[in-house]
């Protein structure tokens, strides 16, 4: 029976499985033609890459999350000192004047009135 180990992806097991690799290669290699230095170089300047790119595209998602809760609170403020009508829970409808933004579970919504709707609730925007 054949046993199977999980790779990691995380920076910290790129570095790990590297290692093992570089010391395999040197381990294994002809001692008549001995590695390049130039080689063994590329791979640790690819190692590096690598490790800054992974970091960069965490810095990216993050950057991207925060954008997205921005654009809704500006869309959201956008509405203030303007008539909304809205679905309520019931499946009525009502309307009133948009007076604030409120920040309700991680989402922005609009206080009309003494109700705090959601944006997705908004079903016709007035002047």
């Amino acid at each position: 029976m054949s046993e199977t180990a999980a790779i990691g992806t995380g920076s910290s097991d790129l570095q790990m499985q590297f290692m093992k690799l570089l010391v395999a290669q040197l381990q294994n290699q002809n001692p008549l033609e001995p590695m390049d230095n130039s080689d063994m170089t590329a791979q640790l300047a690819q190692i590096s890459s690598l490790e800054q790119l992974e970091k960069v595209n965490g810095y990216l998602s993050a950057l991207q999350g925060q954008a997205s809760g921005f654009g809704a609170a500006l869309g959201a403020a956008s509405l203030i000192g303007r008539q909304v009508s809205y679905a309520r829970a019931d499946g009525t409808v009502a309307g009133g004047l948009v007076t604030g933004v409120v920040q309700q579970d991680g989402t922005f919504a609009l206080a009309v009135g003494d109700q705090v709707v959601g944006l997705g609730a908004v079903l016709e925007i007035g002047d």
